[in-house]
């Protein structure tokens, strides 16, 4: 009632309203984990539409999903508990909580497996870096994410998978999941650079164009170089990373390279390579 009346209760002051509250009506609600009464608030004039719980609904199994969702956001059983009791006033014991969050595995896994579209113009890897607790210690993964783009311009996320190290053994098993999942060409990968990478997608994808990532071009080469330099050191890229074609940024690379490819030789070495 707060937002429809504009103060708090026994906090209105000066404020003019034609409005103020008016009790409670009660209101028994049917759930997965049984019947519970809840407290509605009223106002005056009868204009306030509740939104966590709408008028005439009677039925909130959907609370269901909300566990679910709680729980993706890294909050514990005993955390779930005790947000709903305070939006619903609902005990729902850390027991039911994580006896319904078991069942995430499987929607995850049915997720990892699904069909994909045929044809991928374009698919833009990267990775993920968040900290577990394992055994009591907290460890460093990453989760590599694989963005699609279809036909039709939307993007689809085709997979994401947690690896250990990045070796043409691990990228070969997630390309060969791409494809059995029914992803037979994709035009273009657009990817970081990482070891063996390129390998595993002439392995697979023989026909499928690779893309150094524009954004991690320039952050690769300017970690090498001094923080005095820098500003007019990355001055000179923009005319090779936002060129319109292959040919008219060699021109400028070539003045970059004279300029400082004695100081910074590792710096320039990427963009030939590449």
């Amino acid at each position: 009632m707060d937002a429809p009346l504009g103060y708090e209760k026994n906090q209105k002051g000066d404020i003019v309203t034609n409005n103020k509250r008016n009790g409670h009506s009660l209101k028994t609600l049917q759930s997965q984990y049984g019947e519970f009464e809840i407290g509605v608030p009223r106002g005056r004039n009868g204009e306030l539409e509740p939104k966590l719980i709408p008028k005439c609904q009677r039925d909130i199994s959907g609370i269901e999903e909300k566990v679910i969702s709680l729980y993706s956001r890294g909050m514990s059983a005993r955390d779930i508990h005790d947000r709903l009791q305070d939006l619903y006033g609902i005990e729902l014991s850390a027991e039911i909580a994580s006896k319904t969050t078991d069942k995430t595995p499987p929607q995850a896994k049915e997720w990892q497996t699904r069909p994909l579209n045929p044809v991928c113009p374009f698919v833009f890897m990267d990775r993920i870096h968040y900290k577990v607790r394992e055994d009591g210690w907290i460890l460093g993964r990453a989760a590599y994410v694989f963005l699609g783009v279809t036909i039709d311009g939307h993007k689809d996320v085709l997979s994401i998978t947690v690896g250990a190290n990045e070796t043409s053994k691990f990228w070969l098993g997630v390309l060969n999941d791409l494809k059995n999942r029914g992803v037979r060409d994709v035009l273009f990968f657009c990817v970081d650079g990482p070891s063996g990478f390129k390998e595993a997608i002439q392995a697979v994808y023989p026909q499928a164009e690779i893309q150094r990532c524009v954004t991690h071009m320039p952050r690769n080469s300017f970690k090498y170089v001094n923080y005095n330099d820098l500003k007019k050191f990355s001055a000179g890229f923009k005319a090779v990373y936002n060129a319109p074609n292959e040919d008219a940024p060699l021109s400028e690379l070539d003045a970059i390279r004279e300029k400082w490819g004695k100081k910074y030789p590792y710096a320039i070495r990427n963009w030939g390579n590449n």
